[in-house]
């Protein structure tokens, strides 16, 4: 299963970032990446969030995010492949990617596309993580 989430995450590199979007190469944030890699490979149902503000977790500190995530994953320890990974980005969790090879992931970032990239080196390496496996993987 695991190699399906990422083959399904790779397909999606490139595509612009674009808030509340999730239409591969057209437009998608990392919230919709992953209910879109995930639905598509059958481990959660299609979901509908309703509207969320694209900066709603550096005001608030209700965990929407954590809380949808964790709907359908448990938190684990050690990231494996296919894994997911939220980041604290303000007063609460508000960045998601997809583990391809801790400390490698794909997520989609603002202001560009989904991209492959190594969390240790780029600004996310100094912001509280969590880590989660989907239920049925």
């Amino acid at each position: 299963m695991s190699s399906a989430v990422l083959s399904e995450a790779e397909s999606w590199l490139g595509t612009p970032y674009h808030s509340r979007a999730r239409l591969k190469g057209v437009g998608v944030d990392c919230a919709m990446l992953l209910a879109e890699v995930y639905h598509r490979t059958g481990l959660i149902p299609h979901i509908e969030p309703g509207d969320y503000a694209r900066d709603w977790h550096l005001h608030r500190n209700d965990e929407r995010f954590l809380q949808w995530v964790q709907r359908f994953a448990d938190e684990v320890a050690n990231p494996q492949p296919a894994d997911v990974a939220l980041w604290q980005t303000g007063r609460a969790f508000g960045h998601g990617a997809i583990v391809t090879a801790w400390p490698w992931v794909i997520h989609a970032v603002v202001r560009s596309t989904v991209q492959r990239a190594d969390v240790q080196q780029c600004a996310l390496v100094f912001r509280p993580v969590r880590f989660f496996r989907m239920r049925g993987m």
